[in-house]
């Protein structure tokens, strides 16, 4: 009687482990009283008076987020990358162009989603103004004139720079720290979007599709999720680029 075959079962690899995840700090949250209580099964325990991720719960929620990312990327949706704390912004907007993803990096401004048609001439105008002026074609009005320019299209790379090569409304939102970008998530909601986010124990997991429960504070943490999203998004499009 012939044997059996044994069956082979393949494991796929994490992205980043739970200790490289820990050395990071990413398994801090925040001081006990101020927990959302929606977050409890991510929560491994409490330490201090602090509440401890479970970051084997960490490890495989980044997984699918980054999965999910891949097939977005893959479909082809126009996917932005939100990041304004002081801890997030350098590495979300340095992520964000190294791999050509549209990014909002400081205050995000109401309506990129609801009203994008508005935004979207905001930054067809800084387009234009900038494109003048390296042109040498604002230097016809007076200095007082440039100066106010100057001014109007740094005001408006500083708010919109990062949004400057997108042709449609955002389709996905990744967000680093959710409570904090509570209105980006709510704007994405209110239009059906695919959200994207870390959140932190103090934060509402339910409006986002892909949660990735950590320490949104912790500057080594937020860097190694956001260049796996980064990646994710490359994986993606060279999955696009091959059909």
């Amino acid at each position: 009687m012939a044997a059996k075959a044994k069956s082979t079962v393949v494991v796929k690899k994490a992205r980043v482990s739970a200790e490289e995840l820990f050395e990071a700090g990413a398994h801090f949250g925040h001081m006990v009283k101020r927990w959302n209580p929606k977050m409890k099964k991510y929560i491994w325990g409490k330490k201090a008076g602090i509440h401890i991720f479970d970051l084997e719960k960490t490890v495989t929620k980044l997984d699918e987020a980054c999965d999910a990312l891949t097939k977005l990327a893959a479909e082809g949706k126009n996917i932005v990358l939100v990041g304004t704390k002081r801890q997030a912004k350098d590495i979300v907007k340095a992520v964000a162009m190294e791999n050509k993803i549209g990014y909002v990096t400081e205050r995000w401004l109401g309506g990129i989603i609801t009203n994008w048609k508005q935004v979207k001439t905001r930054i067809d105008k800084m387009l234009d103004l900038t494109k003048k002026r390296e042109a040498g074609e604002l230097k016809k009005y007076t200095k007082k004139e440039q100066i106010l320019f100057d001014r109007e299209i740094a005001k408006l790379e500083k708010f919109l720079g990062g949004l400057a090569d997108l042709k449609i409304a955002p389709e996905v939102l990744v967000i680093i720290d959710t409570h904090k970008e509570r209105s980006a998530v709510r704007e994405a909601k209110n239009r059906g979007l695919t959200v994207i986010g870390v959140v932190d124990t103090n934060s509402n997991p339910d409006d986002i599709n892909y949660a990735v429960p950590m320490n949104d504070d912790a500057t080594k943490a937020i860097e190694i999720v956001v260049k796996q999203f980064g990646k994710a998004v490359a994986e993606g499009r060279i999955k696009k680029s091959e059909e």
